[in-house]
């Protein structure tokens, strides 16, 4: 049974908490955060959980395998530093950290203490986008000619991060688990509105060496929330809304073929594809849920986390070249070549 404690109890905390608490093999033993009515909800949810404003209680508790992370991201390199050097296994929230710099070192440590860092991209452990790595992986889809994404709503302004790292974030970790390559370039126009706030409005555009492209739109500032992707291939088309109760992803039997033949080229180059369209069954298990399964079968077995440290890493340079970009007003900001993702989780 892996024992697991939690910092911070605010936005996200208290889904980690139970998560953890209802894990066939995990548990929760402590929470920490600085708000103490937040402290006493733990106390009278969960009666047999320590709690504590001090989260260094947490890491001197020798009961603790583990310490999951759920604070702003400003806090996410010292409590995670803090955790694997007192020999902690972590699961941090997403980004995992401000700067790529911070992402690499907190990377090297877990692997030289041999220990598990998981950074939470739920989104890689829904139903609906694992059915899209399932169709691409399998060929159906064919070539990938683009991903295109459009994530707005009229949202909380963060204080501390924009809004590239608060909602592109997630597009990051999809592509990086659908498309397993790196992009090679990032462009990217963006505004804050208000002065002395972060960006709230960003258009992204990524390259890749495939011939792929993928374009995110995210914004605070919109009058209606929109959750959707689309994707499109050589043999199929998926569209994915996630805002749909039922039926979140569709396949499409579209598209267009080119020929050479001289007879035809005179008629008409291009042919169009118009079949039918299905909407697969998804796995509907909670995709935090799964996360944690994960996390904690990791621990476990030693096994490499699906969202590991260096998908963690990732997308954290994304996020800075991206953000880089948008404040050069466009300029395209050419990324490193780094190791290809790890293979995806069964």
């Amino acid at each position: 049974m892996i024992k697991i404690g939690v910092i911070g109890y605010g936005y996200w905390g208290p889904n980690l908490v139970r998560t953890f608490a209802e894990a066939q093999q995990g548990t929760i033993v402590a929470v920490s955060d600085l708000d103490p009515k937040k402290l006493a909800t733990v106390n009278k949810r969960y009666p047999a959980v320590k709690t504590t404003n001090d989260f260094q209680d947490l890491l001197r508790n020798p009961e603790i395998d583990a310490i999951a992370i759920a604070t702003p991201v400003s806090t996410h390199f010292e409590f995670a530093m803090a955790a694997l050097k007192a020999g902690k296994h972590v699961w941090l929230e997403k980004p995992m950290t401000e700067t790529s710099l911070q992402a690499r070192k907190l990377v090297d440590e877990a692997a030289k203490r041999n220990l598990t860092l998981f950074v939470d991209h739920t989104f890689v452990y829904t139903g609906a986008v694992r059915k899209m790595g399932d169709v691409i992986k399998s060929g159906d889809l064919g070539r990938v000619y683009y991903y295109d994404s459009i994530r707005v709503n009229l949202g909380l302004f963060q204080r501390d991060v924009n809004v590239i790292s608060d909602l592109a974030v997630h597009d990051f970790s999809i592509l990086d688990y659908l498309l397993g390559e790196h992009p090679v370039a990032i462009s990217a126009s963006g505004i804050n509105h208000f002065p002395g706030t972060p960006e709230n409005l960003a258009y992204i555009t990524l390259f890749y060496d495939s011939g792929t492209i993928a374009h995110v739109n995210v914004s605070w500032l919109a009058p209606v929330k929109v959750r959707q992707i689309l994707l499109g291939g050589s043999k199929k088309m998926i569209t994915y809304d996630d805002l749909e109760p039922s039926e979140k992803v569709k396949i499409y039997d579209k598209g267009i073929s080119f020929t050479e033949d001289p007879k035809q080229i005179q008629e008409m180059r291009v042919g169009y594809r118009t079949g039918d369209m299905w909407a697969p069954k998804l796995d509907g298990t909670e995709a935090l849920r799964l996360a944690g399964d994960h996390f904690i079968d990791c621990i476990i077995n030693k096994k490499t986390p699906q969202t590991d440290g260096s998908l963690g890493l990732r997308v954290v340079e994304l996020i800075e070249a991206a953000t880089s970009s948008m404040r050069g007003r466009g300029e395209t900001v050419y990324i490193q070549k780094v190791q290809a993702p790890q293979e995806k989780i069964a």
